[in-house]
């Protein structure tokens, strides 16, 4: 894995063996922010990163000094990964990794976030589930977006706040807004 730009531009990463996730490709990964720096400035935003797995997501924004992340996985040894990693390259002032079930997290929250991205296991059929807790818990500012990957075979476009997808390979990015 690398991070496409900023700061840590060009950076090669590798979690340890046996890790317990998948990570976004870095095909897709380039794709979802060439778009989405075209849409959005990522400056001082509050981001959440829920199944952060490896962090590579949460990485690449604070390579892009992108704000501040909140970086969420139930697994100890992603979160052990991703504070280690934080603290090496420098990025732990904007990266806050913890060790919570992505639901319990969105109940007892209580901060609100402008852009929320999540990536659960793609054979785990809880899209919709994840759909109603980042909403219900009112998660989103007003104008937020939440980005939630999945794979090609799962379609979201019945919920009342999808606004569009994107497919880079066999990865979906599906983006959903209070405004949709």
């Amino acid at each position: 894995m690398r991070i496409i730009s900023g700061k840590l531009k060009s950076f090669r990463f590798n979690p340890p063996k046996g890790f317990p996730s998948r990570p976004t490709t870095d095909f897709a990964k380039e794709g979802l922010f060439n778009m989405l720096e075209n849409q959005f400035s990522l400056i001082d935003l509050e981001i959440l990163d829920l199944y952060t797995g490896t962090g590579n997501i949460s990485f690449e924004f604070a390579s892009r000094e992108a704000g501040n992340i909140t970086s969420v996985d139930k697994n100890f040894k992603c979160i052990r990964f991703i504070k280690e990693f934080s603290k090496k390259h420098g990025i732990d002032d904007h990266l806050k990794a913890f060790k919570e079930d992505t639901f319990r997290f969105l109940v007892s929250n209580s901060k609100q976030f402008d852009l929320i991205f999540a990536d659960p296991p793609f054979d785990d059929d809880i899209h919709d589930k994840l759909i109603s807790a980042v909403f219900d818990n009112n998660t989103l500012t007003e104008n937020g977006v939440f980005i939630l990957e999945h794979n090609k075979h799962t379609d979201l476009s019945s919920s009342e706040y999808f606004e569009s997808s994107r497919k880079y390979g066999h990865v979906v990015f599906s983006f959903f807004s209070k405004n949709a």
